[in-house]
């Protein structure tokens, strides 16, 4: 089973896991990172590393950014030629660039749930 980490408490983030979830192949366990210590332990991640990038648990392996999508494709019927397209390494370069542009500034817009770490 493939463990899917995400910021549930992101609008963006949420929007696009619940697509997702509609159409997974049922082998993904989705969990929220928000305020959930179980998936520090579980990954070995900060909470900040949790928000600041989307996690996958995969044959034991915590795989993190763009990477990830790659493995939520592969298991989305639906977007598995998605899968496909990016996995040829200078698609997926292009796609980790988007990617960590993305993933910063929805980590800077969500960054108020650090509360506890000064920011």
């Amino acid at each position: 089973m493939v463990k899917v980490f995400f910021n549930n408490s992101c609008n963006i983030c949420k929007a696009e896991i619940n697509h997702y979830k509609k159409h997974s192949d049922g082998k993904v366990e989705w969990i929220d990172v928000t305020d959930n210590e179980e998936a520090q332990k579980i990954t070995s991640k900060t909470y900040r590393d949790l928000l600041r990038r989307m996690h996958v648990i995969q044959d034991g392996r915590v795989i993190d950014g763009a990477e990830s999508f790659l493995i939520i494709w592969k298991h989305v019927p639906k977007y598995n030629f998605l899968y496909k397209l990016f996995k040829i390494k200078p698609l997926f370069y292009l796609l980790n660039m988007f990617y960590e542009i993305a993933a910063f500034f929805l980590f800077i817009k969500n960054k108020h749930l650090l509360k506890d770490e000064k920011n």
